[in-house]
């Protein structure tokens, strides 16, 4: 017991032994002193939770002083021959999975774990034991490491040794010493079984300065012999953001999962202690930068969203925190420092991002940090850590996932608010949504799933149309009008986000980032026309499958309303009509509102293509982009249906679109409608008639037969102003910018 506090005082002055209770007693320290009479004084006094627990945390100093002795040990021992080995290993079991073991405890089980003095199911048991819990010291991982030059241990402890190394990578009070060893874990890169790990672990530590050009070369070598294999990728695509005059290879854009899962056995313990101790007490503030979310039941996110304390030891922060925490003079900025908006550009500079990125997501400061400092390093290693989580914990596609629903679609929903604030979508995202959507049963995490849709970087129509269009139609086709409403937002969404990008980045020629896309301009007009004409295509069918539902319509035409102005307000040289299975139902529609937005939709029409043809007459420049003379013709053909329609009353006789209304006069006649030549203008037109009905009972108060034809000459005008007053501001503009220009053409 002596020895054990002079352990901790040595190695770990400030840290007291963390997993135990205020209320629990240190009984080794209590026999130092002697004062066992006082001790059982308390005991007697105490819970039997609160005895369990002193028993552990007691069974546990001796098991490490067992461990560290060594010499009643003997060497490759069975585990079955030897009681007391199987008692001490049970006691640290115990503690490791009911709280985490205290920082001291890992240095004298790691060097019995990988002395290979003990056999290869001891040493692993140790080693699935090493749970933390708080921090790991740095110097107890440094000695570990040198045990692996010594090879004493087997391969398969070294491989574990690895996966724990990663796991608990941002548990380890300090990286320095580690990044002086990169070059010795780079030498382990030959191994062809621990090469995945180790490029895990060096992807977790390089830094600008680790970029070597006989590295680079190394790794070369290596993807020859081995071929491309995707975690020497991750590595390269890592040096070559940082140095990509070194790395002159091509490498794939989209973010894959690089790293096999390391993550094994201590993951799940860990987040059973998180939870214990969050049910008991408050969670200590100085883990975290700013207010932490609440922590999952199951769920890896959550733990990771957290920024821990990995880049300083937590005593020597509270002391530089107490001394000026404004005035920072390290090479690099400890995230826990990092509290204000001032300080991030105070620091900018010296900022370092955490190893596991998903901390970046739920703190605002670093979200800023992304958008002023282009770091491709800090995408490239959020779109890794996003793409395994997103790929391990789909509820409709991980088995056993189902019942943690609720806690998916708040990750979810934490990725899409964190693609808004940036402006621009996740390519991980992207992967996910190609990879699930084709499972998807349309209804498990809707809302989320639509609004990562509409963040969908730009990409080619071959690749869109497989991995997009024709899952998303088959579902929408299939599902309810609810879920057609809620696709045709999202891709209205979409079409908004794309056209945006091309606003802020297609534009700028000095922004070469463009993380979304390196799309032409070409590439970006095919793929928006295409995004266009499917939207046309799945309306056309959803609006005879739902018998021309209004609410149906009103998205639809929102989707048009964006369409009609891609060319003046977004400077892109498109312009692309409605299909006639979208515009007669518009025109013909029962409601007011949806015949108003199409008239406001053609008055945009007509704006955009008089534009375009006076930039074509103007001949100042050559045009990359003209617009077809298909295109007119159409919009022609819509202007004089409409103009018949609704003003002329004679939409029957010259509608010369192919789907369009024209009809002879005898079939008209078999309708036995009455004057079925103005059914349809601004008087009767089923959806205007009920303002013809109010604008009769207040012109002619005391005429209760509301004849519809006393609307005619002047009382024609006063029957527009009174559309006009009661918000019909679409209608008036069409009619002022189109009526005339028709009439005069007839």
């Amino acid at each position: 017991s002596e020895k054990m506090q002079r352990r901790r005082s040595s190695k770990t002055p400030k840290q007291p032994l963390q997993v135990l209770q205020k209320n629990q007693t240190d009984l080794s320290a209590w026999r130092k002193e002697g004062k066992t009479d006082s001790a059982k004084s308390v005991w007697n006094h105490q819970s039997p939770k609160d005895q369990k627990n002193d028993n552990e945390q007691d069974s546990l100093e001796q098991a490490l002083s067992f461990f560290e002795k060594g010499k009643s040990i003997q060497d490759r021992v069975s585990l079955k021959k030897s009681s007391a080995l199987q008692k001490h290993l049970a006691a640290v079991e115990t503690v490791a999975l009911q709280s985490g073991l205290p920082p001291e405890g890992f240095d004298v089980l790691l060097n019995v774990a990988l002395s290979g003095k003990l056999a290869d199911t001891v040493n692993t048991r140790i080693l699935k034991s090493l749970v933390p819990a708080s921090v790991i010291p740095e110097d107890a991982v440094v000695s570990a490491v040198s045990w692996l030059c010594v090879g004493k241990c087997s391969g398969n402890v070294q491989l574990l040794f690895l996966r724990w190394l990663i796991t608990v990578f941002d548990f380890i009070d300090r990286k320095e010493q580690l990044h002086a060893l990169y070059g010795f874990f780079f030498s382990f890169l030959q191994d062809e079984k621990m090469c995945p790990y180790v490029c895990h672990v060096l992807y977790l530590l390089t830094r600008k300065e680790s970029v070597k050009p006989f590295r680079v070369r190394r790794l070369l070598d290596l993807q020859v012999k081995m071929g491309m294999q995707s975690h020497l990728q991750a590595l390269l695509s890592l040096y070559k953001l940082f140095c990509p005059e070194l790395v002159t290879i091509n490498l794939p854009k989209k973010a894959k999962t690089y790293f096999k899962n390391a993550e094994g056995p201590w993951k799940a313990a860990i987040n059973a202690i998180k939870r214990r101790k969050q049910e008991n007490s408050p969670v200590s503030q100085a883990l975290f930068l700013g207010t932490a979310p609440p922590q999952s039941r199951k769920r890896k996110w959550n733990s990771q969203l957290i920024i821990y304390a990995s880049s300083v030891d937590r005593n020597n922060l509270e002391e530089d925190r107490q001394n000026n925490c404004g005035d920072l003079c390290s090479q690099s900025l400890p995230l826990e420092r990092l509290q204000t908006f001032s300080q991030l550009l105070h620091n900018i500079h010296r900022l370092e991002f955490p190893s596991r990125m998903g901390s970046v997501l739920t703190n605002p400061l670093l979200l800023h940090y992304m958008n002023c400092v282009k770091d491709e390093s800090i995408y490239l290693r959020l779109y890794y850590w996003m793409g395994q989580v997103l790929q391990e914990e789909c509820t409709w596609c991980v088995a056993g996932n189902s019942e943690y629903e609720e806690e998916f679609k708040d990750f979810l929903e934490t990725v899409y608010k964190t693609e808004c604030f940036l402006q621009e979508g996740f390519s991980s995202c992207e992967e996910f949504l190609y990879k699930t959507l084709p499972l998807w049963d349309g209804f498990c995490c809707r809302s989320q799933i639509l609004r990562l849709v509409s963040w969908i970087p730009l990409s080619s129509f071959s690749e869109m149309k497989s991995n997009l269009y024709d899952p998303l139609s088959q579902l929408f086709l299939t599902s309810s009008l609810y879920f057609k409403c809620s696709v045709l937002e999202s891709l209205r969404e979409l079409l908004q986000n794309w056209l945006n990008w091309h606003m802020v980045y297609l534009d700028s020629e000095s922004d070469s980032q463009g993380h979304s896309s390196n799309t032409t301009l070409s590439g970006l007009v095919d793929a928006v026309a295409e995004l266009i004409h499917f939207v046309g295509g799945i309306s056309t069918v959803a609006l005879q499958l739902e018998d021309n539902a209004t609410f149906l319509l009103y998205f639809i035409l929102n989707f048009y309303e964006t369409v009609c102005d891609v060319y003046l307000k977004y400077n892109l040289p498109l312009l692309i009509m409605p299909p006639a299975g979208v515009f007669y139902p518009a025109l013909l529609s029962m409601d007011s509102v949806n015949l108003n937005q199409l008239c406001y939709i053609m008055y945009r029409y007509r704006t955009n293509l008089v534009a375009a043809k006076q930039n074509e007459l103007s001949k100042k420049k050559i045009l990359q982009f003209k617009f077809s003379s298909r295109t007119y013709q159409e919009y022609n053909q819509y202007i004089i249906a409409m103009v018949g329609c609704l003003w002329t009353s004679s939409v029957f006789q010259k509608d010369i679109h192919p789907q369009g209304l024209r009809m002879d006069d005898e079939l008209l006649k078999k309708t036995t409608v009455q004057e079925f030549k103005t059914s349809f203008n601004i008087v009767y037109h089923p959806a205007m008639m009920g303002y013809a009905v109010l604008f009769l009972q207040q012109a002619w108060p005391d005429d209760t037969t509301l004849n519809f034809s006393l609307i005619k000459g002047k009382t024609w005008n006063w029957y527009l102003e009174y559309l006009y007053a009661e918000g019909l501001k679409g209608l008036k503009l069409f009619i002022e910018s189109s009526i005339s220009r028709v009439s005069q053409a007839s």
